[in-house]
């Protein structure tokens, strides 16, 4: 079955792109996961790990940051990008959500896929990974109440009386290492991953307080990574899910990113190249520009 995609030169190629990052959060954080009487609850994923304080693996349980949460906001900062013509981009397009375009040429379906029900598929080029939190921080329960525009509004009525509800939140300082993956996609098209992961990241959340930042190492280098290839070289920095300790958990991601003789924070290989830290926050900033350029500030 063929593609559907359109066909590219030699002076747009199609690469694979990779975004590894460790994600902090710097205050309390609400990732929505199911939901009980009066009780909001986070998501979180249970797994069992064997280290020194037992000899027997033991069950822990971590705070998550869902793929799929990240996936759908990175989408609507795309959908809800201001255009010059000063519509926005969803619109200009005709695309949303539920209702993607599915068009190869759209710069949000291009890349993360859509759907016509019963009609088209395009299928995603961008996949989404990891999310397990670092330490083994337990969500904590706080009590909340009603929304204050409802608790204005007359109480005459039984079902607007305020309700007090509780709800999970993630606590600050927790570690989510996450990867974006990119198949088989331009420069041009990448530009519009690069954009979105940057934009998305003080938007992610549930509910509100919202935000999340990239993590920094003892020397001030963000953690990130940038992978841009035909052939995939070099170690993927994924951190283990049974690692607990933060300060193992980076340095285990900065191992994996580079040799110790690698002194320089760009590696160029026979079709493989890696930006890292600093370097790698530059490209992605400057890919961002690019969509901006030709897609957003473009008559």
């Amino acid at each position: 079955m063929a593609t559907g995609l359109p066909k590219t030169d030699a002076k747009n190629p199609r690469l694979h792109f990779d975004i590894y990052a460790i994600l902090e959060g710097s205050q309390e954080l609400y990732f929505g996961h199911e939901v009980q009487v009066n009780v909001n609850l986070v998501e979180t994923v249970k797994l069992k790990i064997k280290d020194e304080i037992s000899t027997e693996p033991r069950s822990i349980e971590k705070c998550y940051l869902s793929p799929t949460k990240r996936r759908g906001v990175e989408r609507r900062c795309l959908i809800w990008a201001p255009v010059t013509t000063g519509q926005l981009l969803g619109d200009k397009q005709d695309c949303g959500i539920p209702n993607t375009c599915a068009k190869p040429d759209c710069p949000i379906c291009a890349v993360y896929g859509g759907l016509i029900a019963g009609k088209k598929t395009l299928i995603g080029r961008v996949t989404h990974g990891g999310g397990v939190a670092v330490q083994e921080i337990y969500p904590v329960e706080k009590q909340r109440a009603m929304h204050p525009a409802i608790i204005s509004n007359d109480l005459s009525k039984k079902e607007e009386k305020p309700i007090p509800f509780k709800r999970e939140y993630n606590q600050p300082g927790i570690l989510y290492p996450v990867s974006n993956h990119a198949l088989s996609i331009t420069d041009k098209e990448f530009a519009a991953v690069a954009y979105a992961f940057l934009d998305a990241l003080p938007r992610i959340g549930s509910g509100n307080p919202k935000g999340i930042a990239i993590a920094e190492s003892t020397n001030h280098q963000p953690l990130l990574i940038v992978d841009r290839y035909l052939v995939p070289k070099r170690k993927r920095p994924v951190i283990s899910p049974t690692i607990t300790n933060p300060e193992l958990a980076v340095e285990e991601f900065m191992r994996l990113a580079k040799k110790p003789e690698d002194t320089n924070t760009y590696i160029q290989e026979s079709h493989f190249e890696r930006w890292i830290g600093d370097t790698a926050l530059e490209k992605l900033q400057e890919y961002s520009s690019q969509f901006v350029d030709e897609i957003l500030q473009h008559e």
